[in-house]
């Protein structure tokens, strides 16, 4: 069965590992010329994605590629101290399993991981689909599938050629996200430092590796600001007129925006399709059912999407109607599960008042100062995120379904 994947990201990538291991015959294509090195902004796998990780034998490289931020200094808008925070005691007693890394870093990973054994078509997206499975390209000349994929983000090209813009499937949560790439992380020291006030909250954190730096902007909007998702010029302008003058450091980062190599805006958008499987189409990751960048853990919730769809493939003898149909049962508890969690995640990050902020402030104080034993209760208590994903369970289909890839994996215990 011959399956094209659109997008080299995240999901698109582990799901070609893992349908190859299932016995298919994988192609991705990617508009990009190439794998993606801006480095992206740093992105959490949680437990059920470090254990998948785990299976494909990646693990390891995570580890060594992660951001390796031990700090949190969180400093409120017009104050003049921080306060500090162990953040391995934080995500220690969040989530059991859990690892911080650069979004391009890990997709880099994962994509070599299949380069060897799945055909990559870069530069290049797809312009139609025909029910038959024929698919037409931009640059390209026509083939013929089986199945297609949407791997391709929030502003899916296979999301609209196939479900066009369905009213209300999209809810803007009031909120916006901003990314820029710093050239000097040397003063950081393993630090991520966070300006927090009314409607606003910026942090500013090494990658470790690069030594670069990246600032992270979230904001709040009541309505939807009037801008094109194409239109950088624009964004830097809503991102200028959001922070100016919140604290000079922000405003030095705001220098940097002409400069800057690499940039990142879009709103914090859930989608809430009824259903994202069509005949031989379906979706996976953000362009089938986005949770919201950066608060919800779509990159935990894609990396999950992509190993359940291709399990579900295999367990159905490619079989799609059954595949598509299990897929979203098992998916759904977990995708309104992380909207939840992304909705209290946005309000908690980006303050409504000053008592909000201070009481961000009163439960940084508070978790460094309990012993451990209260601090994960605590934690466990208060991180709707973790709890969300410390809950997720995955089949062990590689098992289940005799495939290739329980004859091939290496480094995972078999038992």
């Amino acid at each position: 069965m011959r399956i094209l994947v659109s997008g080299a990201g995240v999901a698109g990538p582990v799901l070609a590992y893992c349908l190859n291991r299932h016995g298919f015959s994988v192609t991705v294509v990617e508009r990009a010329e190439t794998v993606r090195k801006a480095g992206g902004h740093a992105v959490d796998l949680f437990r059920p994605a470090v254990e998948i990780s785990e299976r494909m034998g990646v693990l390891d490289r995570i580890g060594e590629c992660a951001t390796g931020t031990a700090r949190l200094a969180l400093r409120p808008e017009g104050s003049s101290r921080a306060v500090r925070v162990d953040l391995g005691k934080i995500f220690s007693a969040a989530s059991d399993r859990h690892v911080e890394i650069m979004r391009d870093d890990l997709s880099e990973i994962y994509y070599d991981a299949t380069c060897d054994e799945v055909e990559y078509q870069f530069g290049d997206s797809i312009t139609e689909l025909s029910p038959d499975g024929e698919v037409r390209f931009e640059n390209a000349g026509p083939r013929r599938f089986d199945l297609v994929i949407g791997a391709d983000g929030l502003h899916s090209t296979v999301r609209r050629l196939v479900f066009g813009d369905q009213p209300g499937s999209s809810t803007f949560i009031g909120a916006y996200l901003g990314v820029l790439t710093l050239r000097d992380a040397a003063a950081l020291e393993r630090e991520l430092l966070i300006h927090v006030g009314v409607g606003r909250t910026v942090g500013m954190y090494g990658t470790r590796h690069s030594g670069e730096a990246r600032a992270l902007f979230l904001f709040h909007s009541e309505q939807e600001l009037d801008y094109h998702y194409r239109d950088v010029p624009r964004q830097k302008e809503l991102l200028r007129n959001a922070f100016q003058g919140m604290h000079p450091d922000v405003d030095h980062w705001l220098t940097e925006l002409d400069s800057t190599p690499a940039f990142y805006f879009d709103s914090i958008t859930q989608l809430h399709l009824n259903t994202w499987s069509h005949g031989r189409v379906t979706l996976v990751g953000d362009a089938g059912y986005c949770p919201g960048p950066a608060v919800g853990g779509s990159t935990t919730l894609a990396v999950v999407g992509a190993y359940v769809l291709a399990g579900e493939l295999a367990r159905a003898g490619g079989n799609h109607e059954r595949a598509f149909a299990a897929y979203e049962r098992v998916m759904t508890p977990h995708i309104q599960a992380s909207r939840a969690a992304a909705l209290s995640a946005a309000k908690t990050l980006i303050p409504a008042s000053r008592l909000g902020i201070t009481g961000l402030t009163q439960g940084a104080r508070l978790i460094s100062a309990l012993p451990a034993r209260p601090r994960r209760a605590l934690l466990r208590l208060a991180s709707k995120t973790g709890r969300v994903y410390n809950s997720m369970t995955i089949d062990d289909y590689e098992h289940q379904n005799h495939s290739a890839w329980a004859r091939t994996r290496t480094g995972v215990d078999e038992g």
